[in-house]
């Protein structure tokens, strides 16, 4: 490390030290541990967390020419994907130092995976209308109820749950916001089948199971609060710029062990890049059939290619309010809406180039089914995260500053307030 203090580093001075860092300790030999608890050790694996927490304290926009520097040499970075980093994100906006020195560092590494137990049968979008029980009974929380599309909950070491824990508080004033143990027996997780053909998702139930009480991210009344963090987190994450690990083909132990964690860890996962429209293929399966010289799908490929790269855009302008150190906000509804216009817009022009073949899956059909899976994998954009309408809600009343929409349920008791479904306050 320079002389130069890091609150005073320019990008370049970031970029040498880094590079400098890695041509002294990058090695694809060691194990994809080792390696990792290095970076975490060095604080460049998470530039951007503060100093006592695993990083060094310096600006998010130093991130990008970080990671560009450990692209250029193929070093791997700390574990990302997945539902891990909005734990992380949660964690250090809102949990106390046991929290963070508890999960923080195994969130980085990769030994821990993460579920998000926020929907239910009876609640949808309506995440405030959380009818799972979080009853104090001696020392510790007793949860009962059920979840529903909690991706990775049959691989997850550690769940962040949203439970009622008071019923005689208004609707958004009685929900708790706990780190829960999923492999206690209390728990039980039951995949469920997808249309595309994966199982991401899984029901989540929950039968006296325990949380003890240092495991409250929060006090009875703010999970509401916790809560929108974790969902403003990860709607930034869908505004288009994510990217999701893929396999490296570069030799050496640390790609091997990585490639397998793909293969397992984030398996969940691998459909995404189909669920957001695939607009990377969109020209080159266009001037693979001819379709390019038809004028009508010339227009809609048009149509496509600028409302992407708006979004890109409007996606760059919340990574620039982020960088100057803005809290998260509803932008990333803005981000999370543009994404579900865009997937929407790019099965389309699919449909278009492909015709009916874009209905078959299998080997012999196009792409060897990637182009059907985009297909009914796409409507997951509208709904994950919190649904269009729901974006639409938070931009007219955040953004636009249009009085809120009628509210029959939030001036009440929750126990008062009928519901979906039946549940004993």
């Amino acid at each position: 490390m320079s002389d130069i203090m890091e609150s005073d580093l320019t990008e370049e001075q970031a970029r040498a030290d880094v590079r400098a860092w890695l041509k002294a300790n990058w090695d694809p030999e060691l194990s994809l541990l080792e390696w990792r608890n290095k970076l975490v050790e060095s604080g460049w694996g998470a530039p951007h967390y503060p100093k006592e927490w695993h990083g060094r304290g310096l600006p998010v926009k130093f991130n990008t020419p970080i990671d560009d520097e450990f692209a250029k040499v193929g070093a791997i970075t700390v574990a990302r994907a997945g539902i891990r980093t909005l734990a992380a994100a949660t964690i250090l906006d809102h949990g106390t130092d046991f929290h963070k020195q508890k999960f923080l560092r195994r969130i980085l590494t990769g030994e821990d995976t993460w579920c998000q137990l926020f929907s239910e049968p009876g609640s949808g979008s309506d995440m405030a209308g959380a009818v799972t029980r979080a009853d104090k009974k001696g020392n510790k929380w007793v949860i009962n109820g059920q979840k529903v599309w909690t991706t990775s909950a049959h691989k997850a070491h550690w769940g962040l749950l949203l439970a009622r824990a008071n019923w005689d508080a208004v609707k958004h004033k009685g929900l708790a916001y706990f780190v829960l143990d999923m492999k206690q027996p209390g728990v039980q997780v039951h995949p469920l089948r997808q249309m595309n053909g994966h199982a991401s998702f899984n029901q989540v139930f929950f039968t006296d199971a325990e949380v003890e009480p240092e495991m409250m991210i929060c006090d009875v009344g703010d999970g509401w609060t916790v809560a929108t963090t974790t969902l403003m987190h990860e709607r930034r994450g869908a505004d288009g710029l994510r990217t999701w690990a893929q396999a490296s083909n570069r030799k050496g132990r640390i790609y091997e062990e990585e490639k397998a964690e793909i293969a397992t860890t984030m398996e969940p996962y691998k459909w995404y890049p189909q669920r957001a429209g695939r607009v990377d293929l969109v020209m080159k399966r266009a001037k693979e059939t001819g379709k390019i010289a038809d004028p009508v799908v010339r227009q809609e490929i048009a149509k496509l290619l600028i409302m992407s790269k708006s979004a890109e855009w409007t996606a760059r302008r919340a990574r620039a309010a982020q960088n100057q150190g803005k809290p998260q906000g509803p932008e990333g509804s803005l981000g999370k809406l543009a994404s579900s216009h865009v997937a929407r817009q790019a099965a389309r022009v699919h449909t278009y180039i492909t015709g009916a073949d874009a209905l078959l899956s299998g080997a012999d059909s196009p792409m060897e089914g990637v182009i059907a899976e985009i297909l009914v994998s796409v409507p997951a954009t509208s709904i994950a995260g919190g649904t269009d309408e729901i974006q639409r809600n938070i931009i007219s009343e955040r953004v636009l500053k249009m009085p809120k929409e009628p509210s029959v349920d939030t001036t009440k008791p929750f126990k008062d307030v009928p519901r979906n479904i039946t549940a004993k306050a």
